[in-house]
């Protein structure tokens, strides 16, 4: 069982015992800390609630729901829903934050708290660890009978999402309909089941096969958006002969889309093409995180703007963005955030952006593919154990390449002249993540084999 308390949220599989796993008295302790602070800080009460379709995210919602009243918070319940319409939500709702029910692309044993401010961003480093030491202490007084809070629920962010996404000025549903797409979706029987097919019928596309669309929570597949779990949307493109595919993980934050051919566009891609459109209507800067491939780097100099790197993490990405005035970015995982839009990572936003400037490219997916900078990546991990020192490790690692660049904000980054490797500690599961790109395939697998093998003779 595991319990993780990181810049991510509070992220744990269900069951188990308290302190090690997501019990419902972790999810009452983290709850009840989060909404005192949110309170004390603001003069509304409204907190925003939303969750996906995932198996444990009815009980968690109670739960949810149960220790906010408890401390005097007005719940505004989405329901079944995604992250970035919670994000949207928040302050249409003038809320003094909220929090996402989903652990995103984990696997069904898992749930998550996400928490938001009151601009439907997630909360800084320094606010979680308040957060985490007022859960610990559980110095908390809970609203006494008169005091104590409300609850309703709003089921009408479905169409005000898609209509914040349709009024964008660099959205073209004219262009897009005109386009006569056809596409097939993936939404791992989760809330994109429903959000994602309402949103491309509102742009005008007219052929949708949906897969995996009932929000049951019965992941079909693992539920992150790599190629080796998406078997079942390439055989639905390539059968039915549609333009292209898309999928999104379980709260439909990351997106991923398929070419007609049936072979991924790639999910290091997805933020590539979206700077690619708007960067050829809008000058200015992109950020994404040391993770991500070089191609949005060359995209954004191609259009004279200026590429900049930030830590792994929705807020480091965020924080970056804010500071050098970014107009697209984003993170490798399929994660779009478009500020003219909001600061969270947006499936819905990135569907429309991409199809637009497919309408207005009018040529197939896999030949704008060719066209863009071409990189290939390895994504690899090694399982941490308990006594593992990693922090000693990376800098034995840094030891050893201390003559190539490299940057040591987010684990270890080194940068060689055509190809890369970055080695982290992830935010979300107990892995080190080693990540490699090269110009080819090949010469990136055999950077990664190198880098693991040196890592585990450093760790034996």
């Amino acid at each position: 069982m595991t319990l993780i308390k990181s810049i991510s949220g509070i992220r744990g599989t269900i069951g188990g015992r308290s302190g090690d796993s997501l019990t419902p008295f972790d999810v009452v302790k983290f709850t009840s800390a989060f909404g005192k602070i949110l309170l004390e800080k603001s003069e509304n009460k409204k907190i925003v609630i939303g969750r996906d379709a995932r198996l444990s995210g009815e009980m968690v919602n109670h739960l949810v729901v149960g220790a906010l009243m408890g401390i005097g918070a007005e719940v505004v319940d989405l329901g079944v829903s995604t992250t970035p319409t919670v994000e949207v939500a928040v302050p249409m709702e003038k809320a003094a934050g909220g929090i996402i029910l989903t652990a995103s692309h984990n696997p069904k044993q898992w749930n998550a708290l996400k928490l938001l401010n009151a601009d439907g961003e997630f909360i800084s480093d320094k606010e979680g660890k308040e957060v985490l030491a007022l859960a610990e202490s559980m110095d908390i007084d809970f609203s006494e009978i008169d005091e104590i809070g409300s609850y309703k629920q709003d089921d009408s962010y479905l169409q005000k999402h898609i209509q914040a996404v349709l009024d964008l000025e660099l959205v073209d549903v004219e262009a897009i309909r005109k386009a006569n797409f056809s596409v097939a979706v993936d939404a791992v029987n989760s809330s994109g089941g429903i959000f994602v097919p309402a949103l491309l019928e509102a742009l005008g596309v007219n052929t949708i096969h949906k897969i995996h669309c009932t929000p049951n929570g019965e992941f079909p597949h693992n539920p992150e958006p790599l190629k080796e779990n998406l078997t079942d949307l390439s055989a639905a493109v390539v059968e039915n002969k549609v333009d292209l595919g898309i999928a999104v993980d379980p709260d439909v934050d990351r997106l991923v889309f398929m070419m007609e051919d049936g072979e991924l566009f790639g999910e290091e891609y997805t933020l590539v093409a979206v700077a690619d459109h708007i960067l050829s209507h809008v000058k200015g800067n992109t950020v994404s995180n040391l993770s991500s491939t070089r191609a949005l780097k060359d995209v954004t100099e191609k259009h004279g703007g200026e590429y900049f790197a930030a830590a792994v993490g929705e807020v480091n990405v965020v924080t970056k963005m804010k500071e050098v005035k970014a107009v697209i970015g984003g993170e490798g995982n399929g994660g779009i955030i478009y500020p003219e839009s909001h600061y969270g990572r947006d499936a819905l936003v990135g569907i429309a952006l991409f199809l637009t400037h497919l309408a207005q490219l009018n040529t197939p997916i896999s030949i704008y593919k060719a066209s863009l900078p071409q990189y290939r990546m390895s994504k690899n991990k090694i399982e941490l154990t308990p006594d593992l020192d990693i922090d000693a490790l990376l800098e034995k690692m840094r030891e050893m390449y201390s003559h190539e660049n490299h940057s040591t904000i987010d684990g270890l980054k080194i940068d060689f002249a055509t190809e890369w490797v970055h080695l982290r500690k992830s935010n979300t599961e107990p892995i080190i993540r080693i990540y490699t790109e090269a110009p080819t395939q090949s010469a990136a697998d055999a950077l990664s084999e190198r880098i693991i093998g040196e890592v585990k003779e450093i760790i034996e």
